[in-house]
């Protein structure tokens, strides 16, 4: 029998990668941690605090890591524990992947690169149709934590950086989980490519104020709530991946003014700290 864990982090969009292909994002604290257990028998079995993790994409990281013929003698049991709301933009669905390819390669002795880890979630993620660009941007920043700037399209990694780990992020979850049309968010391509610019020259601050703003009014959001946020005194304010959640990057002398504006709204307010640390595995 081998049990392993593999810890991977949670992370924040800083530029939308639908419209152009290329995204940024940053490491926050949240994580996942999935424990993994190999043992003669047959079988995936997948245990989970949360109820709503994609067992689809889990399983389809297992076929095309481990051949069918060791499988067929082998019982994998996988327990996840993860403190990333799901389906609010905040990176779960990329910091699962990872950890399943983190856990499977300790598990089976496979020698893997950083770049191949990366890029085995990210294409199991377009397999799934979990993620339309495969989220190489949010991948990277689960793994490494800090900023990140990516051409999703081409899965590579550009820019890399630490974050300011004295900075929070104020994540505000609304009650409605509404979504607009995506597919919108093409038809604005310049928007995102000058933020994306912003990224690449690290002004990360302003690539995510102009994220915000495109991608609320592209999405039917409300534009008016990032300006709020700046003048509150954030120093960024977006919308994290396609949204619902809305984050605000502040210095801890603001957050109570943040956490006041959103006080308001229908929904739930979570703090993060910013995350520099990289993701991990390890055999008990």
């Amino acid at each position: 029998m081998t049990e392993v864990v593999a810890m991977v982090y949670g992370a924040v969009s800083m530029v939308n990668a639908i419209a152009i292909g290329k995204g940024s994002t940053l490491g926050i604290d949240t994580f996942v941690e999935a424990t993994l257990i190999k043992k003669e028998g047959t079988g995936i079995h997948i245990t989970s605090e949360n109820k709503t993790i994609s067992s689809r994409l889990i399983n389809k990281v297992i076929d095309n890591m481990i051949p069918k013929k060791v499988l067929e003698n082998t019982r994998l049991e996988l327990n996840f524990r993860s403190n990333i709301p799901t389906g609010y933009g905040l990176k779960s669905s990329s910091a699962i992947s990872t950890a399943v390819v983190l856990s499977c390669a300790k598990a089976f002795g496979k020698q893997m690169s950083d770049e191949e880890i990366l890029k085995m979630g990210s294409k199991t993620s377009i397999q799934t149709k979990v993620s339309i660009t495969g989220a190489y941007d949010d991948a990277c920043a689960c793994y490494f934590g800090g900023f990140n700037v990516t051409d999703n399209l081409k899965m590579k990694l550009l820019h890399r950086e630490v974050g300011p780990k004295e900075l929070q992020a104020i994540i505000f979850l609304p009650k409605s989980r509404k979504r607009g049309n995506l597919k919108r968010l093409k038809e604005f391509k310049n928007a995102f490519e000058r933020s994306w610019e912003f990224a690449k020259s690290s002004d990360y601050w302003n690539a995510g104020i102009l994220n915000g703003i495109a991608t609320t009014s592209i999405l039917n959001s409300d534009p008016n709530l990032i300006m709020k946020l700046m003048e509150k005194g954030a120093l960024c304010a977006t919308i994290s991946g396609n949204g619902p959640s809305i984050i605000a990057i502040t210095n801890k002398k603001n957050k109570s003014r943040i956490q006041k504006e959103f006080s308001g709204l229908e929904g739930k307010v979570m703090i993060a700290n910013i995350n520099n640390k990289k993701a991990y595995v390890h055999e008990l």
